[in-house]
């Protein structure tokens, strides 16, 4: 969909612009192993957080804290004991915690990254369409 990347473009980028220093390189630097891993995954921004989906269905989310940064996975139950990094007891919801000024371990995003992407893709192989 070039149209909509055109036009949800410059909200991402505001995003990054409101974002402090530290959690703004952080976020870049996540951001460019996301889209450098799954090209096709959609950015958009969705209650202050930047929500990555594929085919309309939300797989990721980069959500800013004041000492980290959260690489938020959703439907992530079936993950922990493939990417066992990934923090979080909630129902379904897992997440990778990336502090900020620490080198990223570009290795471990993009595992996650492949993994989540993969998933979801077997997932909706496997399901009938509604």
């Amino acid at each position: 969909m070039p149209f909509r990347r055109r036009l949800t473009q410059p909200l991402i980028e505001s995003w990054f612009d409101l974002q402090p220093a530290g959690p703004q390189a952080t976020a870049r630097a996540v951001h460019a192993v996301v889209i450098a891993v799954a090209p096709r995954l959609e950015p958009a921004v969705r209650s202050g957080s930047l929500v990555y989906s594929l085919d309309r269905v939300h797989l990721l989310a980069l959500a800013p804290h004041r000492t980290h940064l959260h690489l938020q996975v959703f439907d992530a139950v079936d993950l922990g004991r493939l990417v066992p990094e990934l923090e979080g007891t909630a129902k379904g919801q897992r997440q990778l915690r990336l502090r900020h000024g620490q080198p990223l371990d570009e290795a471990l995003v993009r595992r996650v990254v492949q993994t989540v992407v993969e998933q979801a893709s077997a997932r909706r192989r496997v399901e009938p369409p509604a």
